[in-house]
């Protein structure tokens, strides 16, 4: 292979050839960076034009399973279905590329990314973009920017560019940021806890659940990044994508290919109909307006249109409609950015920081372990929690993985057509869902800890007029609540836009759909009132200035304030689902305690599972316990009944000696002898040879249970004490 391009870039360097493979692509570009090589490749279609206002461009990003030296797991042994890894990046890309196409662009454009050789330390989604923009940069399409990806992770408190795996899961904070030489395009943002700390557990009785073995985590807290931090971060990470976008640019223009012309869309808006709707219809395009949710204005537009063709007879010619159609959109855009930027009124009549009115209610559903109804205006999203073992954990295997990892917080966002009154069957997980579900479990995850307990939770959207995501958020932190599920802060999360003109912009707290579709910005920020755990950033202008990102983020943080407040007061009228909703306890004792709680031959633990209806499991060496049962009140009483043997006065306890005579209780009669309960209740075995002098067939006609006895301590055999009849 030959490289045509060598950069150093901060802690990596990426070799490229665009002339070697794939020859028959619009554009092709191999990327080798340490033991990791990926080809990324454009092919469009010259001849077909969508004619939709759309950009026809599919970006799928493929991992090979022989780039590590594995064969696909399964019964299949070949690469099916993406992951969820492959999902995610195939949507950051398409974000990160989509705004340089240019407008009326109608070629169907595929873009493929394949990873046929990875390492343990690649960060392969950074890696993955800047090779698409290489080919797409080379390509005979006529794009001359580039755009790459810039990740910076917080490693014992310093900013590292560019982290390889390794330091990025030591990192307590994960920041992705793409863009060109000149403009930020798209963040995505989130914070992790402290370092994770692993604990080794044993079953301390063969009775109790195996499932319950294993390794514990306790999860970490929260780290949520104040704004004034975060803008210091963007500040550096944003200096070294500028920078790099310069290099590639350089670089890869002695490549590109001669630029073949293409048919752009005719994308002129029809004048003269522009200007009838506003001399004529402006009311009705205001009435369309405050139809806020999605069918309800395209219902009124549609009936506008209608009223025009009935009044305007030699526009119904069909490519006349569709102009007239496109007029109705633009004008409609307009009166909603001008209203916003010359008057500070939206649509609905808020205030640019005014957020829509919130409603909650927790433990809707009786049989599940806990669930939250939650509506912000016209989007409603029921979040539903179930508690699970460490046995319900999501097993998954990255490329870059040497094992498979067990996920036990898992979020599922499903969004069907019924909730924007769309006449769609319910089929199964988009891309956006996938993505949403995503945002909102790094949303959650920084604040919450499992300790040994799986997690799921479900976001059902019933209802969606803009920031369905949010409502995720926040449904799903009350969820938790409603679960009684610890977390170390409030997290909510709220969706802001912006309407720019010139110098003039205006930035929108808790966005609907309308202002999403005519705004420049949708900007999805979560967090506690301190600080931030994730974002996620989409402009669909050139850019975005840091002056006013850091006005969006404090605009952000007064409205997640509000919504949290509001939260709080909803958190403290929760009513637990407490027949349904299992429990687990954690804490620690005196390890020289443990032999007391086990009992003779596992007789004490085993009697307070069968009492409580719970499952224990001890830790021999640091003394950690861990009780899960299906109620609190077994769960609370286990743990008493453990208490009560450790802090019990050691005058109770008594310290057996050999040749010791005590009166006991005949507990238990099996075929070679007697069990005796001792003063303190610990047991001691009365062999059948030690009960008389005599020759005994049948223990039976010697004693019943409840008989007391005389005995004698014969020895000590670990735990157990053998016993004689005096």
């Amino acid at each position: 292979m030959t490289y045509d391009v060598s950069l150093e870039l901060e802690n990596r360097e990426e070799s490229y050839s665009f002339k070697d493979v794939a020859k028959q692509a619009n554009g092709a570009a191999w990327i080798k960076s340490g033991k990791t090589v990926i080809l990324a490749t454009v092919v469009i279609d010259e001849t077909e034009i969508v004619k939709d206002d759309f950009l026809p461009l599919t970006v799928q990003y493929i991992e090979k399973t022989y780039a590590a030296g594995k064969i696909p797991g399964g019964f299949f042994k070949r690469e099916t279905k993406p992951s969820d890894f492959e999902t995610l990046t195939s949507r950051i890309v398409d974000r990160s590329l989509r705004p340089l196409f240019p407008k009326g662009f109608g070629h169907p454009t595929q873009i493929t990314i394949m990873v046929f050789s990875a390492d343990s330390e690649s960060d392969l989604q950074v890696l993955a973009l800047n090779a698409a923009s290489a080919a797409l940069f080379t390509s005979d399409i006529d794009i001359n920017t580039s755009v790459s990806a810039v990740r910076t992770a917080k490693v014992d408190g310093e900013l590292v560019i560019n982290p390889t795996l390794t330091q990025l899961k030591n990192s307590t904070l994960d920041l992705y940021l793409s863009g060109t030489k000149d403009d930020l395009l798209m963040i995505e943002m989130r914070t992790v806890g402290g370092k994770k700390i692993e604990m080794n557990e044993i079953v301390v009785d063969p009775m109790l659940d195996p499932t319950m073995t294993g390794s514990i985590v306790a999860s970490h807290t929260s780290n949520a990044m104040s704004e004034d931090e975060l803008i210091k971060v963007f500040e550096k990470t944003q200096a070294e994508l500028f920078s790099a976008n310069h290099k590639y640019e350089s670089a890869f223009i002695a490549s590109k290919k001669p630029v073949t012309q293409l048919n752009l869309k005719a994308h002129v808006p029809n004048e003269e109909m522009m200007e009838y709707i506003k001399k004529n219809h402006m009311n009705d395009i205001a009435d369309a307006m405050n139809q806020m949710s999605k069918s309800e204005r395209s219902t009124a537009l549609l009936q506008l249109q209608k009223k025009i063709l009935t009044l305007k007879e030699e526009w119904r010619e069909s490519t006349l409609e569709v102009e007239l159609k496109d007029a109705i959109d633009k004008v409609k855009r307009e009166q909603v950015r001008a209203q916003i930027l010359n008057k500070n009124i939206r649509a609905d009549g808020r205030t640019l920081t005014e957020v829509r009115p919130i409603s909650i209610d927790t433990n809707i559903l009786p049989n599940a372990h806990a669930s939250c109804l939650f509506t912000r205006g016209q989007t409603q999203a029921l979040v539903v929690l179930t508690i699970g073992g460490s046995k319900d954990a999501q097993m998954f295997e990255s490329l870059t993985d040497n094992q498979a990892q067990n996920e036990n917080f898992m979020v599922h966002y499903n969004f069907p057509g019924f909730s924007v009154g769309e006449a769609s069957p319910v089929m199964g997980t988009k891309r956006r869902e996938l993505g949403h579900g995503n945002l909102a479990k790094r949303a959650l995850a920084p604040a919450i800890n499992l300790e040994g307990q799986t997690v799921r939770l479900v976001s059902e959207i019933l209802e969606s007029n803009g920031s369905s995501s949010m409502a995720t958020v926040c449904g799903g932190y009350m969820a938790l609540r409603a679960a009684d599920i610890e977390t170390s802060d409030t997290i909510a999360g709220i969706a802001m836009g912006m309407v720019s003109e010139g110098n003039k912009y205006a930035i929108l707290s808790d966005i609907m759909g309308l202002e999403d579709h005519d705004g420049d910005m949708d900007f999805k920020v979560t967090g506690s009132k301190d600080g931030i755990t994730a974002m996620q950033m989409d402009i669909k202008l050139g850019g975005i200035s840091l002056d006013i990102l850091k006005e969006a983020l404090y605009q952000a943080k007064e409205g997640r304030s509000h919504i949290i407040d509001i939260m709080l007061e909803a958190e403290s009228k929760i009513e637990f689902n407490d027949g349904v909703l299992p429990s687990i306890d954690f804490f620690h004792i005196d390890p020289s305690f443990i032999g007391d709680i086990i009992g003779q031959a596992g007789k004490t633990i085993r009697e307070m599972i069968e009492k409580f209806e719970v499952a224990i499991d001890i830790d021999k060496k640091d003394g950690k316990v861990k009780i899960t049962g299906k109620n609190k009140s077994g769960v609370a009483g286990a743990r008493g009944h453990i208490e009560s043997i450790v802090n019990a006065p050691k005058s109770e306890k008594v310290k057996y000696e050999v040749g010791e005579k005590y009166d006991g209780i005949v507990k238990r009669i099996v075929e070679f002898g007697a069990f005796i309960e001792l003063p303190d209740g610990t047991d001691g075995l009365l062999h059948i040879s030690k009960i008389s002098k005599e020759h005994i067939q049948n223990i039976s006609d010697v004693f019943s249970e409840g008989d007391k006895v005389t005995v004698e301590i014969l020895e000590f055999k670990g735990n157990k004490i053998s016993l004689g009849r005096v």
